[in-house]
């Protein structure tokens, strides 16, 4: 029998063993991206363990809730939501919670007490950020409303700034409409503390309020650290969003950290975010 030589024994081996490391380098997360766990609302609700464990197995970088209340993640304490996380190879980066102001007298204060419930859970947490993702008809229906509410985030940014969290506000189409003569948009950006209040900018409603993003970090620039970035229904299915344009001007608007958000479905929620999550890793965008 003719005896093989040892360069052609290891051959096959070897050659296995390339393929098996480009198929695990191609499928290895090369960008950093998080989701927005909203997206997954039903199932968060129903299995919070079992729906990370999934989020983790995507390749998610990180994670911002939408389930904070009372003290705790999705019913879990701060510590044990944080290493449910981290143990599915992610970070709990932000959160997604706020108290609304109203006309009442006591309003303030009310809120007052509740950031300081919230601000030790997130800390303990610890998380980045936690953004606003709304404001409550008080702050949409007047200027004087309007104006309290930025007088109200920047008290509440500079509560965030010293326990080392900063604080946001998540648009809508809303503020981009006309309140007494001036952009709801413009005159948050122009009334609050960029030390104390980012803004993490959607930029899906963005363009159903009829504005160019790219406008807004021309005349605002470094105030839009965080982005949702959203379509109709899962990324890249209504072929309306061009993303390409916006996230050529990511340093002049001062972006740190890009946040999936699906809001409707055309497969199953799990589906739809496992498909935006692909669509953004091979974007030629996104870096």
């Amino acid at each position: 029998m003719k005896m093989k030589s040892s360069a052609t024994i290891l051959l096959p081996a070897i050659m296995a063993g390339l393929v098996l490391m480009s198929s695990a380098q191609l499928n290895a997360p090369k960008k950093r991206i998080g989701l927005q766990l909203y997206s997954l609302r039903t199932d968060m609700a129903k299995d919070p363990k079992g729906t990370i464990e999934k989020v983790g197995k995507m390749g998610y970088a990180f994670v911002e809730a939408a389930g904070y209340n009372n003290g705790k993640f999705y019913g879990m304490e701060p510590e044990a939501f944080k290493a449910l996380v981290e143990a599915n190879g992610m970070e709990f980066l932000g959160s997604h919670s706020g108290a609304h102001l109203t006309a009442e007298p006591d309003s303030w204060q009310q809120a007052m007490d509740w950031w300081k419930v919230a601000l030790d859970a997130h800390k303990r947490a610890g998380v980045k950020y936690i953004v606003k993702p709304s404001m409550g008809p008080y702050s949409y229906g007047s200027l004087a409303g309007l104006k309290h509410t930025c007088e109200y985030f920047n008290k509440v940014g500079e509560m965030c700034n010293a326990v080392g969290i900063r604080f946001g506000y998540h648009n809508h189409a809303g503020e981009f409409k006309v309140l007494e003569g001036v952009t709801i948009y413009d005159y948050m950006l122009e009334n609050t503390d960029p030390d104390k209040v980012m803004f993490q900018l959607d930029l899906y409603w963005i363009y159903k309020g009829e504005k160019q993003a790219v406008d807004y970090f021309d005349k605002y620039p470094g105030r839009f650290e965080n982005w949702h970035i959203k379509d109709v229904a899962e990324l890249g299915a209504s072929g309306e969003m061009d993303f390409a344009p916006v996230f050529a001007q990511a340093k002049k608007a001062g972006l740190q950290d890009i946040v999936v958000e699906v809001e409707q479905y055309n497969f199953e929620p799990i589906v739809s975010v496992q498909k935006s999550l692909d669509y953004l890793m091979q974007a030629p965008f996104v870096k």
